[in-house]
């Protein structure tokens, strides 16, 4: 805030929050829970503060794009206060068709100091004047075309170019408001029971999720109730393609926060044993305290790292999913500040994501299955590692099912409508 005697409104929270996020490397998600907890807002401001943070990462290289064409001075060279109030005025004079432009500029002048505010005011109205308008990198360098409009780093744009055919669908794909869906806990209730209660729709593509636009109060209720969880379509498929069934010892190596083991132990009509591990000690009281309100006893719940797996376990374990830890990529529409990984970081991805398939496969009896997913459209974190362990484990082999044909499927946004995602199932031949 700019002035001390001023009630904090949605857009000074959010002019915070983005300072905040920029400066220490924070998740959205995270800064958003933490903001929201502290913040008196109404239930609208509380939606405009999240749209204006989220939107504003999402965006944030094209928004600097336009801000450099408009404004005197380089972007690098914008207080950290200036930029983000800048961004905040082209973003919702851009994509927040319900606020009028008027108020759309007063209000981002008013979130910086008085000495400021001519700056921000006269870079606004500027773009205004110009319709709105601005010219884009020439696509004959499309990696940077593409960074551009569609606010990726270069280098990701490069990677995403190889993994469709039709990349500008993906990212726009990517870039659009995502849906929710939630995995309807058949121990409870039926999904069109759920469907009718919620007022979403039953998935064309997991006929056990109910899709709806946002966690409403009946979604809310539902969730508390333990009638339904949070679940994108993908993860969902990912989770029945295991094959869970009743009285089954089934383990999940990489289980936080719990979503899959609670689709098995559905699946399994909770009856036999879903042994549910996970690095993060502190991270599985989720899926204790999930298990629990979804009304099942079938899961415990161990501290490890999955690259070294439990000796007392090996070979007994009818099926096994490695849901190995990614860079993401798959879900970017809904955690936006993925999209701003290190690429080094990603290159390291697929080296430990290949130890912790390999400790997952030693808990696989013979006959049994082995389901590795990520949520990601990496190919080298997908078909690359799964490859790479087929050939030094023969003993497997890639085994389809209904909902994994060929054995593996990348999920892609703007085809399947669903988060990015992949799956391979194996099984281990006796």
């Amino acid at each position: 805030m700019t002035d001390n005697n001023k009630k904090e409104t949605a857009r000074t929270l959010a002019l915070g929050s983005l300072v905040a996020l920029e400066r220490d490397g924070r998740y959205s998600n995270l800064e958003i829970d933490s903001a929201l907890r502290k913040a008196d807002l109404n239930e609208s401001d509380r939606g405009l503060y999240t749209r204006l943070v989220y939107g504003v990462t999402e965006r944030r290289i094209t928004l600097d794009h336009i801000i450099s064409q408009y404004s005197s001075k380089p972007v690098s060279e914008l207080d950290s206060d200036v930029l983000t109030a800048l961004r905040l005025g082209v973003y919702q004079l851009l994509w927040m068709d319900r606020i009028p432009d008027h108020s759309a500029v007063d209000e981002s002048v008013g979130l910086v100091s008085r000495q400021k505010r001519g700056f921000v005011n006269g870079v606004l109205r500027s773009f205004l004047r110009g319709n709105k308008e601005y010219k884009l990198p020439d696509k004959s360098d499309y990696p940077l075309y593409l960074s551009v409009k569609y606010s990726v780093p270069a280098p990701l744009a490069r990677m995403f170019m190889e993994c469709t055919d039709d990349v500008e669908a993906l990212l726009e794909a990517m870039n659009r408001e995502p849906h929710i869906g939630l995995r309807v806990n058949r121990l409870k209730i039926s999904p069109e029971v759920a469907a009718r209660m919620t007022g979403g729709r039953i998935s064309k593509i997991a006929p056990d999720v109910v899709i709806v636009d946002s966690l409403d109060e009946r979604a809310k209720d539902g969730l508390r109730d333990g009638l339904w969880f949070v679940q994108d379509e993908a993860s969902r498929i990912t989770s029945a393609s295991v094959g869970a069934t009743a009285g089954e010892l089934i383990m999940d190596t990489c289980s936080c926060p719990g979503g899959k083991s609670f689709s098995m132990a559905i699946d399994m009509g909770n009856e036999g044993t879903v042994r549910s591990y996970d690095l993060h000690k502190n991270k599985l009281s989720l899926v204790r305290s999930g298990a629990e309100k979804l009304g099942i006893t079938i899961i415990t719940t161990e501290e490890r790292d999955a690259r070294k797996p439990d000796p007392n376990y090996f070979g007994k374990a009818d099926r096994v999913l490695c849901d190995a830890p990614c860079s993401g990529l798959g879900v970017i529409a809904k955690k936006p500040d993925i999209r701003y990984k290190d690429m080094g970081d990603i290159e390291r991805l697929p080296e430990i994501q290949y130890g912790v398939l390999c400790g997952a496969a030693e808990y696989v009896k013979n006959g049994g299955v082995l389901v590795y997913s990520t949520c990601t459209i990496n190919k080298a974190e997908n078909e690359a590692v799964v490859t790479r362990f087929l050939l030094e484990h023969p003993e497997f082999s890639l085994d389809e099912n209904e909902f994994l044909p060929g054995g593996e499927r990348t999920f892609m946004p703007h085809i399947d409508g669903c988060d990015g995602f992949f799956a391979a199932r194996m099984k281990k031949n006796t």
